[in-house]
């Protein structure tokens, strides 16, 4: 996981355009959406991020920055 990668996701793409391109890759299919990543599992997991930055973004009104930030505390405390 690149938190660049996310990063360029969530500033360039919407919610929306991000959860298309996420069924693209669950389908095997290429995404209409540039998404950086080695392989469709890193891209889905970028893919992944940004929804889940997008969401917190849309739904509890928090300013990108404070989600990105909040997403990536989430991922340590899950890997700690």
């Amino acid at each position: 996981m690149k938190v660049a990668a996310i990063k360029k996701l969530v500033e360039q793409y919407t919610l929306e355009q991000c959860r298309k391109a996420e069924q693209s890759l669950m389908e095997g299919e290429v995404p209409e959406i540039e998404i950086e990543g080695a392989d469709e599992g890193e891209q889905l997991t970028h893919v992944l991020g940004a929804i889940d930055i997008l969401e917190h973004v849309a739904l509890e009104g928090k300013d990108i920055k404070v989600a990105m930030r909040d997403f990536i505390e989430r991922v340590r405390n899950s890997i700690s």
